[in-house]
């Protein structure tokens, strides 16, 4: 799962890819997977050089050699090839054709590649990048009690709602005696009923999901528990349950409150690390204001004093501006993160300014 500040970089640099196109078939792309020996690949761009001597046009014979040179020249710069692989691109990137402005990028990404590739194009191949981008991760989230359930998952910091489910429980009556016996085996009997319909949902949503990590089981009172012993739930969808906590809802509030009060389950993922440091930030800006910046003008002028541990920038910022706030950031050892606007918080941050710090040190300013 990579994080909202590795995004940001790989699209930045996706970007700066995307604007580049070729007259002809003449950008060059590389992708080692981890662990490659790094001297095959040069062998084979060495290779590759020779048989672009056979190519007719002598403007494209020279930019598929000139981008193969910086290619290798670069390639030969990194003793081995990183632990999640690499991938480089080169090209002549001049605006005027016949002028030469040869370039070289590479980038580890932040998931391992997998994949071995040379490829000379019109445009840079960027759809193995492009995929990392995509959470294939996810977890399953299931809130219920007698009355009704909610089903949805977890992508990153995304709640998706799939099902929403009533039931046909009666409620409680007064009556005594026999006929208040029967009632409760006609309510235990229904409660047994729509356990299996939530059973039946959860096997259609979760059981054969791809890249499934969890379910996150929550709701008031026992029935959660009842429901994993009387719903006929598989043994293989038992093991999935990763988490049972107790909840207020069974609603939208309660798949919020369900990740909420997982925190320690989702601790290596992407929404939880987002809410703790904005949890610091808007609980230090209650107890300890001084020690909190919060707005564009304000947030710059703290970091740019070296008063900031960690700057917090909203995705909704322009890629530049970031940018601009990385280059001071590492200056000062400042850490930066990035907010996205999926959260609540991160809806807070944006309504905020979109820009916020936590200080160092208490600032008079």
């Amino acid at each position: 799962m990579i994080d909202s500040k590795q995004r940001f970089e790989l699209k930045k640099f996706m970007k700066e890819l995307e604007k580049h196109r070729g007259r002809h078939t003449e950008l060059v792309s590389v992708y080692i997977p981890a662990g490659y020996d790094l001297n095959k690949v040069l062998t084979q761009l060495s290779q590759e050089q020779g048989t672009a001597s056979n190519i007719k046009s002598t403007s494209t014979r020279k930019n598929v050699t000139d981008a193969l040179e910086k290619m290798i020249q670069h390639l030969k710069m990194f003793p081995k090839t990183p632990p999640h692989g690499l991938a480089a691109f080169s090209g002549n990137v001049a605006e005027r054709e016949g002028q030469s402005d040869v370039k070289v990028w590479s980038i580890e990404p932040p998931v391992p590649v997998n994949v071995r590739l040379y490829r000379c194009d019109k445009e840079f191949q960027l759809d193995i990048l492009s995929d990392m981008l995509d959470i294939k991760e996810s977890y399953g989230l299931v809130v219920m009690d007698r009355r009704e359930a909610t089903i949805a998952t977890l992508r990153g910091k995304v709640i998706v709602p799939l099902v929403k489910m009533k039931s046909n429980v009666p409620g409680k009556t007064k009556a005594g005696g026999q006929s208040a016996h029967r009632f409760e085996q006609l309510r235990d009997n229904a409660a047994l009923e729509f356990y299996k319909k939530i059973a039946e949902s959860v096997k259609k949503e979760f059981l054969m999901k791809d890249g499934l990590k969890g379910i996150l089981l929550g709701g008031p009172g026992h029935t959660k528990y009842d429901w994993v012993e009387l719903s006929q739930l598989t043994n293989e969808l038992k093991k999935k349950i990763i988490a049972i906590k107790d909840l207020s809802y069974t609603d939208e509030f309660g798949l919020q409150e369900l990740v909420d009060r997982s925190q320690e389950i989702l601790s290596n993922e992407e929404i939880a690390e987002e809410k703790k440091v904005m949890t610091e930030f808007f609980e230090l800006l209650l107890k300890q204001p001084k020690k909190t910046a919060y707005g564009q003008k304000e947030t710059m002028k703290m970091l740019e004093i070296g008063a900031v541990n960690k700057v917090l920038l909203s995705e909704a910022i322009d890629d530049d501006t970031i940018t601009k706030y990385e280059e001071i950031a590492k200056q000062f050892n400042s850490e930066v993160v990035i907010i996205s606007t999926d959260t609540r918080e991160g809806v807070q941050l944006r309504e905020m300014g979109m820009y916020a710090a936590i200080l160092r040190f208490e600032y008079e300013g």
